[in-house]
This record gives structure tokens, C-alpha cells and sequence, in this order.
């Protein structure tokens, strides 16, 4: 019997490797069952003891991307969102798009008036009844997880600013909740803490089937970030005149011609923005 290769988690743990996950996040990307089963037998192919599972995803995005241009920026999405950095303004910001989109009025960056303190809210979201306060927690690295001190210090600075909430008439008859968002995972305890205090926890992919990779794929919002046919610099060129989603882009099609690209480049980058946002493989 083949004896089983061990990869090197992010966390520096050490597990057997599974093809399952990698077939599961290639699949999510669009790609079609011929385009998985090559990729998955490069990567078979080229396994070693220790390989670590960052090694694994460039490889796979690497081969992925001859393949399918479209598949792989849907693959590189985690990482789209991480190259936000390395401050959290910009995720603060697309939190906001991602509320709004469903149906709620946001603030981002405000000073609010607790009971003991003044607190700065990365977004302020409402919507009919409900009024969230949310904290977002940026990483732009790998294996790093929000454990238990997170949704403790947040629900603290959520309790002082619920005071001053429920002393404004308009305030007081509606439903409000502490938010703790992150890019990346949260820990066991997170978890537990966040259910039992009743703070909501949006992660990567938490809730189940309810994350964020989940609502990015529900609600049509992919970065700019995500576009191959991009370069790093002109990323920042684009985030830097507000575009931060292919949506804005596709919606300003001429800010393209204001960073230097030729005709050809501009088709391309807008045919690979309109095959992301429409899901096309």
C-alpha cells in the first residue's frame, strides 16, 4: 500500500494529504471536471513529505491558470481579499459593500459615544429594526486565526456603546448586536464565546455555507484583486481611484485608459472582469 505524504499546514501542523479540499475549492472556482482531474494529477505528481499547503496552492494556481483564466481568479480569491493589506481599511470598506448589498445602510469609520469611552466602529450597518455594530479583523496572512480575546474585547466595547444607543428613543425599540468579521478563521473558543454572549461571527468560512467566500459568490462582489490579467501595481492604481470591485470596474470601464494599458490589454482585463462577475468557466 502507497503510504501517504504528509503536508505541512499553515499552522505548522502535520497532516496527511487529502485531495478531497483541493478538488472541492477547484470546483468552486468553475473549473470544469477535466481542468480538476489535471490539476489534481500535477499536484499528485510532484508531492514530497513537509510540502507545505502554500507550496500546493501556488502550484495548483500556477497550472490552474493555463488552463482557465477565469477559474483561477476565482481560486485566488482568499488571497485577493489578503492582498487588501496591509492596513484593514480596505476589507473595512468591502464589508460595507457586502452589507449593503444586502439591503443594509453603512457607515464605515466612525466615532461613537459609548458609556464609559468614545469607541472608533469599522462599519455601522442598519437596516429597518437592527442596528449592528461591526469590528473587522484583518489578516493578510495565512494561519492566523481570531481566538477568544477578539469577540471578548468587542462585545466589552459593544456593551458601552449599546448604552448610549438605548438612551435615543429612536434607538431604543431596535434590535441591536455586536459584529465580529475576519478574513480568515476563528477559533474554537471564538465560536463558543460568540453563541453564547450573542455576538455574531461572519468568517471566511463561518457560518457554514454562510461565510464570506460564500456571500462574495452569492452576491456577484469579487475584487479587482482576484484579476490575473492584472498586475500588482495596476491593482493598487485601480483601488487607489476606487475601484476595489470588478463590479465598479465594469462600471467604469474607462478608468482603464487612465493607467497606460493598450487597447488589447483594456479588452482583455474588462473580458476577464465580465467572465468572473457572470461565473463563466
Amino acid at each position: 500500500m502507497k503510504k501517504q505524504k504528509l503536508i505541512t499546514k499553515a499552522s505548522g501542523e502535520k497532516v496527511p494529504f487529502s485531495s478531497k479540499q483541493l478538488i472541492r475549492s477547484l470546483k468552486r472556482s468553475g473549473a470544469n471536471e477535466q481542468i480538476v482531474n489535471n490539476v489534481i494529477k500535477q499536484i499528485e505528481s510532484n508531492l514530497y513529505n513537509g510540502i507545505t499547503t502554500q507550496e500546493i496552492f501556488r502550484s495548483a494556481f500556477a497550472h490552474l491558470r493555463k488552463l482557465s483564466k477565469h477559474s483561477a481568479s476565482r481560486y485566488k480569491l482568499k488571497q485577493s481579499i489578503m492582498e487588501f493589506g496591509p492596513t484593514g481599511f480596505l476589507f473595512e470598506v468591502f464589508v460595507g459593500e457586502l452589507l449593503k448589498e444586502q439591503g443594509f445602510s453603512t457607515t464605515v469609520g466612525s466615532i461613537f459615544k459609548g458609556h464609559c469611552v468614545n469607541h472608533e466602529v469599522d462599519v455601522i450597518a442598519e437596516k429597518e429594526d437592527k442596528l449592528f455594530m461591526v469590528e473587522c479583523k484583518f489578516h493578510n496572512h495565512t494561519g492566523i486565526k481570531c481566538d477568544v480575546k477578539i469577540p471578548l474585547y468587542i462585545q466589552s466595547r459593544f456593551k458601552d456603546i449599546e448604552r448610549m444607543w438605548k438612551d435615543h428613543p429612536q434607538n431604543s425599540v431596535k434590535f441591536h448586536q455586536g459584529w465580529v468579521v475576519t478574513n480568515t478563521h476563528f477559533s474554537d473558543d471564538a465560536i463558543q464565546y460568540g453563541i453564547c454572549a450573542g455576538l455574531n461571527l461572519l468568517g471566511w468560512d463561518y457560518p457554514k455555507n454562510e461565510g464570506i467566500k460564500d456571500l462574495i459568490d452569492s452576491l456577484n462582489l469579487y475584487p479587482v484583486t482576484c484579476l490575473t490579467s492584472l498586475t500588482k501595481i495596476e491593482k493598487q492604481q485601480l483601488i487607489e481611484k476606487n475601484i476595489l470591485l470588478c463590479r465598479d470596474l465594469l462600471q467604469n470601464k474607462k478608468v482603464l485608459n487612465t493607467i497606460g494599458m493598450s487597447l488589447n490589454r483594456i479588452n482583455g482585463i474588462l473580458n476577464d472582469c465580465e467572465t468572473i462577475f457572470n461565473k463563466k468557466s
